[in-house]
């Protein structure tokens, strides 16, 4: 755990889909109509509504984020954004990623969200190397912080106890704030 003024950051092995929080982050895809992974996991979970208000929002491009309702989930809200596909990082993918999380916490604080739950955004079957996309995760988020000091609470919600050490392995090598 790191904490950051008044926010405390951590990373948990656990679904996504049972944490409540005021917001989770969905991994989708461009359709924002559901799929594999944790966005089938979160729209199996929040029920037929969500895709319903999914399907009104004309899909998101690549690095860019939507809010929607979270339905029967706990948190409030589902901030749905796209990470990149993997090409061995010759199309700016370490931006985009970047920019998954800038966009997820901008959408986030336009909402009053306060506590806010992500998965590791493209880490599944997008490929992007694990060890790379935490440090921009992490990154990302503690570069936001100043311009949004009203959040209390990121959990980075780990699929697996090798996610989780990665997380942790990058928040114990942060410095002291």
């Amino acid at each position: 755990m790191l904490t950051i003024g008044q926010c405390r950051i951590e990373s948990q092995v656990v679904d996504i889909t049972t944490l409540h929080v005021d917001a989770i982050v969905n991994a989708a895809n461009s359709s924002l109509l559901g799929g594999g992974g944790v966005d089938g996991a979160i729209h199996r979970a929040a029920g037929p509504d969500l895709l319903r208000e999914c399907e009104a929002l004309n899909g998101c491009p690549t690095g860019d984020a939507k809010l929607t309702a979270g339905y029967r989930l706990p948190a409030k809200y589902v901030i749905h954004t796209v990470g990149p596909v993997w090409h061995g990082g010759a199309r700016d993918e370490e931006r985009l990623l970047a920019s998954c999380y800038r966009r997820s916490l901008a959408v986030a604080r336009e909402a009053s969200v306060k506590s806010i739950a992500f998965p590791a955004i493209s880490c599944g079957v997008y490929r992007f190397p694990a060890d790379e996309a935490v440090k921009i995760a992490l990154a990302t988020v503690i570069e936001i912080l100043p311009n949004y000091p009203e959040l209390e609470r990121v959990i980075f919600a780990c699929f697996d106890d090798a996610m989780h050490a990665r997380y942790e392995r990058e928040l114990a090598a942060q410095p002291s704030r």
